[in-house]
């Protein structure tokens, strides 16, 4: 039977998840970073060298820890979709989502005929390839489907997406918003959380789960409170460098000490 997808049944219960970004595209750093514990993690493919290889082995990794994995496909494509789904990811984050027909589009490619347009493939990964006769009564019910809200436009349009059906939950990407902002290189602005709150808010008050991707320990913990139920607190890429970094600058600070 198709596993059950625990990140998604506390998301709809409303229960905070906290998860990291995957972007080494390498299935041992994603081991190391799976002892820690995170409730869920997303192995990235749009601004990272993963391609379908070195996601399965990731995959394969995270299946052995509680740790929910979720994949960011490098478009709204089909395709790629379907493909994702047979390897057995338990769920997407749709990128660049900006209207409604966007959205049915993200969602018909997770679902198979007569519902959407995901391809039938009979002895994949995901169907134990082949021996799991009930996946295909059951794989919906337990796939995340979110999509990632990155523009003014998608801003404007963002309860007419959020109410999609199949969509799961709303992720904010404040990098992006930025950049569309005129705030290049600046996700904190407070111009561009100005327009996310708000807008996060709203969807909260509907039961609507909404998360976002946030290296600010203290705003993270702000956005928690707040009722975001999915927030990712940095990446595996900007840890290393940031540890790296420190290290070397404690070896060349001045010895104080006796």
């Amino acid at each position: 039977m198709v596993a059950p997808n625990p990140f998604l049944a506390e998301i709809r219960a409303g229960n905070a998840q906290i998860g990291i970004w995957l972007s080494m595209a390498n299935a041992q750093a994603t081991e190391i970073v799976a002892h820690s514990g995170y409730d869920w993690a997303l192995i990235d493919m749009e601004h990272s060298p993963n391609e379908l290889s070195t996601v399965m082995d990731q995959l394969r990794v995270l299946e052995g820890f509680e740790t929910t994995a979720l994949v960011r496909p490098d478009w709204n494509d089909p395709v790629k979709v379907k493909r994702l789904l047979d390897m057995g990811a338990p769920g997407l984050l749709f990128p660049m989502v900006n209207t409604v027909e966007e959205a049915e589009a993200a969602v018909a490619a997770t679902r198979y005929p007569p519902r959407g347009v995901r391809g039938v493939g009979g002895t994949t990964r995901a169907t134990a390839y082949g021996r799991d006769k009930s996946y295909f009564a059951e794989v919906e019910s337990q796939t995340a489907v979110l999509v990632q809200v990155e523009t003014l436009e998608a801003l404007d349009n963002i309860e007419a997406i959020a109410a999609v059906d199949g969509v799961d939950g709303i992720f904010f990407g404040p990098a992006d918003i930025a950049a569309d902002m005129g705030h290049l290189g600046q996700p904190m602005h407070d111009q561009v959380w100005a327009k996310i709150l708000p807008a996060a808010m709203r969807l909260i008050g509907k039961k609507i789960p909404v998360g976002t991707v946030i290296s600010d320990m203290a705003f993270a913990r702000r956005l928690l409170g707040a009722g975001f139920t999915f927030v990712a607190c940095g990446s595996d890429t900007g840890l290393l460098a940031q540890a790296a970094d420190q290290r070397l600058a404690d070896l060349k600070a001045p010895n104080t000490g006796s």
